[in-house]
């Protein structure tokens, strides 16, 4: 006789996320050369899911993800370089994030709010799941 042991069933799912919403900073980005003489606006919105199962304690802030070093570092990577490309930005902030072992997803909306007239912005977002 064979014995199956069943596995505990938990009686909540968790899910955390650190949100970042509408950080507006003035960078170098484009392809054009209007865009690589003169920084323009563009509006960050991001996601940060962590790991559900390291529950927060204040005595170890290594047990979240501190939302104000997120903004410190996309500021320090936006400063240091012309990006031709949001997508290649976005790369660069994956990068960064998933450095930290508690993230496990992160969805980007990178917005450029001053190149066309006619829209209130233009941009992309994208998502990069941990495996």
């Amino acid at each position: 006789m064979k014995i199956i042991k069943f596995k505990k069933k938990e009686k909540f799912k968790y899910k955390r996320k650190v949100i970042i919403k509408d950080l507006t900073l003035s960078i170098f980005v484009g392809i054009h050369k209007f865009e690589k003489k003169k920084k323009q606006r563009v509006k960050f919105n991001i996601e940060i899911l962590t790991d559900p199962y390291v529950f927060p304690d204040s005595r170890d802030l290594n047990s979240i993800l501190n939302y104000e070093e997120v903004v410190i570092k996309i500021e320090k990577l936006t400063e240091l370089k012309h990006y031709e490309l949001l997508e290649n930005l976005a790369e660069n902030i994956f990068n960064i994030m998933f450095k930290n072992k508690l993230v496990k997803k992160v969805i980007l909306k990178l917005e450029k709010l001053d190149i066309l007239k006619k829209t209130e912005s233009v941009g992309i977002e994208v998502s990069k799941t941990k495996i």
